[in-house]
């Protein structure tokens, strides 16, 4: 087992980290604000308060940040001065609230989002994915998803996502126009008839150069390297829960990991119990975010 790091702690919920500028950027859920910090964990800074709930980030070809804001459920922007206005409005779109999300280098935007009222018991349903044009613009990309989350785009123009609880990762071809047919990347076991019937809940991820992507386990505490059609290659047990990772750092060998002990609300919110935590691979990073 290679050695594993903390780099930040005292948070409540981290979620969507990114590797940008020589820095890691991440979501804290309840304290409700965007955060970046050195490779090493040290200058942690507060980048943008986040009210209703940070969760997806990425940037615009122009350097703009925007975010998603889940419990309003738009899609945010902050300016080069530091204000923040909406870049979409996606409460008419989504049955519960807009997730992650991975913006390419075009500035087109693909936003996963929970298809139900999670935290209020609502029965598991299938939901959108949706397309946000750089000037705003949201289109349905993809219809009939299990929790569309953490995603990436590949270098020849391929979206994967990865469905939490659906025991898969899906794969897209990026057209001018939107996305082609949906098809299977990896497949953990059979499709859910209830949200309790994951093998395996594909949660945050990255890709890796050798065209693998390291997958956060949402229900088994562990993240999992995974190669196109489902074998699991690696595994790293951080020894709590683990809901989302990155590939970055200097050399793109460092794997970030949002770790807390498990991702029930009124629990994060009590305890700032939240780790990131990060482990050396031999890999480099690929692909975007």
């Amino acid at each position: 087992m290679p050695e594993i790091k903390t780099l930040a702690g005292n948070l409540t919920f981290t979620e969507c980290p990114r590797w940008r500028g020589g820095r890691w950027w991440f979501s804290d859920f309840y304290t409700h604000a965007i955060y970046s910090m050195k490779f090493d964990g040290s200058d942690l800074q507060k980048e943008v308060d986040v009210p209703s709930k940070p969760s997806g980030l990425g940037w615009l070809p122009d350097g703009r940040l925007i975010f998603v804001s889940m419990k309003d459920r738009k899609v945010m922007v902050r300016a080069t001065d530091g204000t923040v206005s909406v870049h979409a409005d996606v409460s008419a779109y989504v049955a519960g609230n807009p997730n992650d999300m991975v913006v390419g280098s075009d500035g087109v935007a693909y936003l996963g989002n929970f298809g139900f009222d999670l935290e209020g018991g609502e029965p598991f349903s299938t939901t959108n994915l949706l397309r946000i044009a750089p000037d705003g613009t949201v289109t349905v990309a993809a219809e009939g998803l299990h929790f569309p989350n953490g995603s990436v785009i590949t270098p020849d123009g391929t979206l994967l996502v990865d469905e939490t609880l659906g025991n898969r990762v899906s794969a897209f071809d990026i057209t001018p126009t939107g996305l082609g047919p949906r098809r299977d990347w990896a497949v953990f076991g059979q499709p859910p008839k209830t949200m309790h019937d994951d093998v395996f809940a594909p949660d945050g991820c990255g890709l890796d150069a050798e065209g693998a992507l390291w997958i956060a386990d949402a229900r088994r505490g562990r993240v999992c390297r995974v190669k196109e059609g489902g074998e699991i290659l690696e595994t790293i047990e951080p020894g709590t829960g683990v809901f989302a990772c990155m590939l970055g750092g200097e050399d793109g060998r460092d794997l970030i990991m949002c770790c807390a002990p498990d991702f029930i609300e009124h629990k994060r919110i009590a305890a700032k119990e939240a780790e990131l935590r990060v482990v050396r691979v031999t890999v480099p990073h690929s692909g975007l975010p």
